[in-house]
């Protein structure tokens, strides 16, 4: 009777590498996807240096007005639109060029965004939007 010799059973491992690999790939992979999702406001030039030149610091400050009839500076409520002209120079005098925006519930009355319009120009804040959502058809 002839004897047969089993060959030992190789332990199962985990090889790492192509882990390494695989990791690697998709890390890059989400990078660059993330990358292509930011969108450009512009088109990139470059831009000239000047002695005089300064970076310009802006503020938003978001003024809203709800069905109500409340209003609110950013997030607190305040009484009137005769409070924002004091509020809105506070932010000046901070050395701050403030951006008004003006959220207005489509149910408030056009005289009530008028008197907070008027209100934030008496302050002499020049840019002033008013947010709408934009609309489904073309």
């Amino acid at each position: 009777m002839m004897k047969i010799t089993r060959q030992p059973m190789k332990k199962a491992r985990i090889e790492i590498i192509p882990m390494i690999d695989t990791m690697f790939f998709l890390l890059v992979f989400f990078m660059l996807a993330s990358l292509s999702m930011i969108q450009q406001h512009g088109l990139p030039v470059n831009l000239p240096h000047a002695a005089s030149g300064q970076d310009e610091i802006k503020q938003v400050i978001t003024l809203t007005l709800t069905q109500d009839g409340k209003l609110f500076y950013e997030k607190e409520a305040i009484g009137s639109a005769a409070e924002i002209p004091a509020r809105l120079s506070q932010v000046k005098g901070s050395g701050k060029k403030p951006s008004v925006v003006i959220n207005a519930d489509k149910g408030v009355e056009h005289g009530r965004v008028v008197e907070v319009l008027d209100a934030t120009r008496k302050s002499g804040v020049i840019s002033v939007a008013v947010a709408v959502s934009p609309s489904s058809g073309g």
